[in-house]
C-alpha cells in the first residue's frame, strides 16, 4: 500500500485549510477506517498528523501496531491511563504546533470529551466541526487506488466462488436452512483467506424475506423454499469488504414473479447510468422513476460506496448530497420490493467506474430454482 501518498493529500488538505495538527480516532464508540487507510493498523488507536508531515500513532495494540502499521511515531495508549485526552495531550506537546494554530479533533467528538480536551490542550484553536480535513479524507477514500482496486477484486472473487458454492447447495437440497448458508459464508470466507464477513450476514427465508434487513439477521428457518429467500453478505479482505444481495426465487406466485421481473430491469437501468460524469442523484432516481412507472416503490436507497467500510462514500440516493462519479470508485448497487404477503426480491452487486461506463466486479443474480 502507498500510505506515504495518501498522507500527502492530507497534509495537502492541512495546509490548504491552515490545520496545523489533525487528529483521527477508531475506538469503540466511534469507529473511523481512515486510520487503517493511512497506516495499515486495523484496530483501534488515535492518529495525529502535523502540518510538519509528521505521524504519530497511539495504538492500543501497539504488538498489532508494529506488526502492521506505518507511522512516524508509534506510542501505546497506555502510557496515557487509555484517556484520549491525555494521548491528546502528550503528543500535541510532542509535535509542538507554533502557538494559537489550529487543532482538529474528529467531528463526531462528544460535547464532554471536547471539552475534556480543551482543557488540556490550551493555548490553541481547538476545533470539532464538520467542514474538516476528516471530511477530505472521507472524499479521497471515495475514489480508490490501484491497490485497493486490487484488493477488491480479489475479495469480489472469492465472494463469487461463495455464490457458487450457495447456489449449488440449494438446489441440491445441501443448505435447507438460514443457518446453513451464513455459517457456509463464514467457514469458507476465513477458509480462503478473507479475514472474515465485512458485516453480519442477513440471510432470510420466505417467511422473513419482506423486510429490508431481515430481524435477527438469520434463524434456523428454512431457505430457499417456496416463495423468495435474500442472502445479504460480504466478505473482507485485507480490510476491503464486498457487498451482494442475491434473491432464490422457488416456485413463485404471479405477485412474486412480477417483483423479480421488475428487480431486475431496475438493475439493467442502473446499471446503464454508472459511469464518469454521472450523479448519483440521478441514476437513484432513474430507478425509483422506473419502479413508480410500475406502481412500485423502493423502499430504501439504491446504494453506496464499498472498500474499508460497507457503507462510505459516495451514496446513491436522490435526496441529499449527490456525487459525480469518477473512475476508482466502486458501488454497491441494490435495487429491492418488499411486500408483507409475497416477501421480498433484492439484486445487488458492487461495481467499479471505469474511464468509460461501469464493470461489475461481483456476481450476484437472482437464482431461480
Amino acid at each position: 500500500m502507498d500510505y506515504l501518498s495518501r498522507l500527502e493529500k492530507i497534509y495537502d488538505a492541512m495546509d490548504e485549510s491552515g490545520v496545523a495538527t489533525v487528529m483521527f480516532e477508531d475506538c469503540e464508540a466511534r469507529r473511523d477506517s481512515t486510520i487503517r487507510w493511512l497506516t495499515g493498523h486495523p484496530a483501534d488507536a488515535l492518529l495525529f498528523l502535523s502540518s510538519g508531515r509528521r505521524s504519530v500513532l497511539v495504538p492500543w495494540d501497539t504488538i498489532m501496531a508494529k506488526a502492521h502499521a506505518r507511522a512516524d511515531e508509534i506510542i501505546p495508549y497506555n502510557d496515557f491511563d487509555r484517556s484520549s485526552a491525555k494521548a491528546a495531550q502528550a503528543v500535541i506537546e510532542r509535535i509542538a504546533p507554533a502557538p494559537g494554530s489550529t487543532i482538529e479533533v474528529p467531528p463526531a467528538t462528544p460535547h464532554p470529551l471536547f471539552m475534556d480536551y480543551a482543557e488540556r490542550i490550551r493555548g490553541f484553536d481547538l476545533v470539532c466541526r464538520d467542514k474538516c480535513v476528516a471530511e477530505k479524507a472521507l472524499a479521497y477514500r471515495a475514489v480508490k487506488d490501484d491497490a485497493e482496486i486490487a484488493l477488491l477484486r480479489k475479495a469480489a472473487d472469492i465472494t463469487g466462488g461463495i455464490i457458487d458454492t450457495i447456489e449449488a447447495g440449494v438446489r441440491s437440497g445441501e443448505i435447507k436452512t438460514e443457518s446453513d448458508a451464513a455459517l457456509l459464508i463464514e467457514r469458507e470466507s476465513r477458509r480462503l483467506g478473507c479475514e472474515g464477513t465485512g458485516f453480519e450476514t442477513l440471510a432470510a427465508g420466505p417467511q422473513r424475506s419482506f423486510g429490508i434487513h431481515a430481524f435477527p439477521p438469520w434463524t434456523a428457518g428454512p431457505f430457499g423454499t417456496k416463495g423468495l429467500s435474500i442472502l445479504d453478505f460480504g466478505l473482507r479482505f485485507e480490510g476491503y469488504t464486498t457487498d451482494v444481495t442475491l434473491t432464490f426465487v422457488r416456485d413463485p406466485s404471479p405477485g412474486q414473479s412480477e417483483m423479480v421481473a421488475l428487480v431486475k430491469e431496475a438493475a439493467e437501468v442502473a446499471k446503464a447510468s454508472l459511469k464518469p460524469g454521472s450523479g448519483t442523484g440521478d441514476t437513484a432516481l432513474s430507478v425509483e422513476k422506473f419502479f413508480a412507472k410500475h406502481g412500485r416503490e423502493m423502499a430504501h436507497g439504491l446504494g453506496h460506496g464499498v472498500g474499508l467500510d460497507v457503507h462510505e462514500s459516495p451514496f446513491l440516493r436522490s435526496r441529499g448530497t449527490s456525487w459525480e462519479m469518477r473512475p476508482g470508485m466502486v458501488v454497491a448497487v441494490e435495487p429491492g420490493l418488499y411486500d408483507q404477503a409475497h416477501g421480498g426480491c433484492r439484486l445487488e452487486n458492487d461495481f467499479l467506474i471505469t474511464e468509460s461506463g461501469c464493470e461489475m466486479i461481483t456476481r450476484s443474480r437472482i437464482v431461480e430454482l
